[in-house]
């Protein structure tokens, strides 16, 4: 696509969202930050190297951190997470997602007071900078909402007339039941101004203030912070909460039109100054509203996999993988998903809807409390529904009053296979790497559930405990680095290939994946029973090297070539 062409489109987009006058003016503004942006050493140098399109291979792989998930004293928690990157995990993984690393006042980082510093506290851009030398870098833009103790926000308190229209605002509480709440929280919060009490829309908590994008000024500014972040060295950008971005009145104000508008409108920014870079968009939402992200090929480039995490727990909780297994073989093989299983929320359960019978999804609530996680709920039509487990990812799949489980790690690593296998980019957030269990105490601490799988780690006990070989955490991550060292290896899982689902017995998943001309049938054994797979054998194992025996073993993870 040329530059020219990608102008049309931006203006064309521009026209739908606003109207002509507006979009012209605003096309001219735009144009000269994408050139001035383009000619920052970053992304000229990332031009010269990649291309104009995205580069994708079967060796990617993302880790999902925050900046001081690891750290020591003395040292910026982003300088002790790229020593710990480069000494155990070191190409195997080749990308990081640092999760925002910007000063905030509150949600673990989502409250952004400042969307252009990093925070002192974790280091500097240079910290970042050298990170995206060794690592593909993701970076979350948080467009939703700003803190309430932004300098947008506080110049809006102050009666500042620039500031006057970035923010959806009342004088009496917004009385909207139509509107669809992630939280139990209200939909509005009240403030004293300058202009008196008004109250303002606050999709996700009182101190994150969402922002008003039918003032064309927010959204010049908001690309302007995604330009910025593309001259840092980001190469995936995260749209955060991207479906509430657009409000209209007698909707539920979720996936709107103009919503997937914004996103074409970024996705045609990237082909113009930064064609290699990708968009994610992260919308927890049922399956078919996440995949609406794609567009028409022009809106993500990759969507987050909501539905896997609660299915893939679902099928090692029952010893069968049907769920999966059809989902898989009903999803459009043209469709770029971010792979994952944890992150730093819960585990989500809306991408599940639809897919889970009532009592299935009862079992997930059972396990997660006897498990010692906890059960986080949104309202809908007045109504508290389940919205998320919190719970680490090896507790959900292990029971820890069970502690000397001889299969727990081999039943954890399956689990985590099955992210590998899938056609898509694998997403491993730092504690599943790790090993990690509930963090009870930060939950107790703080009164956030979320914290239960955020742990911050020191260095010195972490390392410690990997240079124990017998260690939970040492047993983890070497296996977990093992199946990631035999994907790069393995042609056939490239993104770019096909995937066929392969029909055996309900509590194997086996994928069949080729690309080019190269062939791997990757099985993952859900169940604690030995399963014979006699079609298979004398097989090459390309994650052991070894002759496969026709017998799937208990968790038995497979690459057979």
């Amino acid at each position: 696509m040329t530059s020219v062409t990608s102008l049309k489109r931006i203006r064309n987009i521009l026209r739908i969202i606003y109207s002509k006058e507006t979009a012209d003016a605003l096309l001219e503004h735009l144009k000269n930050r994408m050139d001035v942006y383009g000619r920052s050493s970053a992304i000229r140098h990332r031009r010269e190297k990649y291309g104009d399109r995205p580069l994708l291979g079967e060796e990617y792989s993302i880790l999902i951190t925050y900046a001081d998930n690891i750290y020591r004293e003395g040292e910026k928690p982003l300088e002790t997470l790229h020593g710990f990157l480069k000494k155990y995990v070191k190409d195997i993984i080749t990308g990081v997602h640092i999760l925002p690393f910007f000063p905030s006042s509150s949600d673990g980082g989502f409250a952004i007071t400042d969307y252009k510093e990093v925070d002192p506290n974790f280091g500097s851009w240079q910290h970042i900078s050298n990170i995206a030398k060794d690592y593909h870098l993701m970076v979350d833009l948080v467009l939703n909402h700003v803190s309430s103790r932004s300098k947008w926000f506080q110049g809006f308190l102050k009666g500042d007339k620039r500031y006057r229209d970035y923010f959806i605002w009342s004088d009496h509480e917004i009385d909207m039941p139509e509107v669809f709440r992630p939280r139990e929280t209200p939909l509005s919060t009240g403030f004293d101004t300058a202009m008196g009490r008004k109250y303002v829309w606050t999709t996700f908590s009182a101190d994150q203030i969402d922002l008003n994008y039918r003032n064309p000024e927010v959204l010049l500014r908001i690309v302007d912070v995604l330009l910025f972040y593309l001259s840092k060295g980001a190469e995936i950008v995260r749209l955060d909460a991207v479906g509430y971005i657009w409000k209209e009145p007698h909707t539920s104000c979720v996936n709107l039109s103009k919503t997937h508008q914004i996103v074409r409108l970024f996705r045609h920014i990237l082909q113009y100054v930064a064609p290699y870079a990708m968009l994610l968009t992260e919308a927890n939402f049922p399956f078919k509203e996440n995949i609406a992200y794609f567009g028409e090929g022009d809106e993500a480039h990759m969507v987050y996999q909501f539905s896997l995490p609660p299915l893939v727990l679902d099928a090692f909780a029952r010893k069968d993988a049907a769920h999966i297994n059809r989902l898989t073989r009903r999803t459009r093989q043209d469709l770029l998903f971010f792979d994952f299983l944890a992150s730093h929320d819960g585990i989500g359960l809306p991408g599940a809807r639809g897919i889970l019978r009532k009592k299935e999804m009862d079992n997930l609530l059972r396990i997660t409390t006897e498990h010692g996680g906890l059960v986080s709920y949104q309202v809908q039509n007045g109504k508290k529904v389940p919205y998320e487990l919190n719970i680490t990812y090896f507790d959900a799949i292990n029971d820890p009053r069970r502690p000397d489980d001889p299969l727990a790690v081999k039943r954890f690593i399956a689990s985590q296979e099955i992210m590998l296998a899938l056609k898509g980019v694998p997403g491993i957030y730092i504690h599943s790497l790790l090993g990690s269990r509930n963090y009870i105490k930060g939950v107790k601490d703080t009164g956030v559930n979320r914290m239960i799988n955020r742990e911050r780690l020191h260095l010195d006990a972490l390392e410690s405990s990997l240079r124990d070989d017998g260690s939970l955490r040492h047993l983890v991550l070497e296996q977990f680095l093992r199946l990631l060292d035999a994907r790069k290896r393995i042609r056939a899982f490239h993104p770019a290939g096909n995937r066929r689902v392969l029909s055996i017995d309900k509590r194997l998943i086996a994928i069949e994946r080729t690309f080019e001309q190269e062939k791997v049938t990757a099985i993952i054994n859900v169940s604690d029973e030995t399963i014979p797979v006699p079609q298979f054998e004398m097989k090459f194992d390309l994650i052991t090297r070894t002759l496969f025996n026709g017998r799937v073993e208990p968790y038995g993870v497979y690459a057979l070539e």
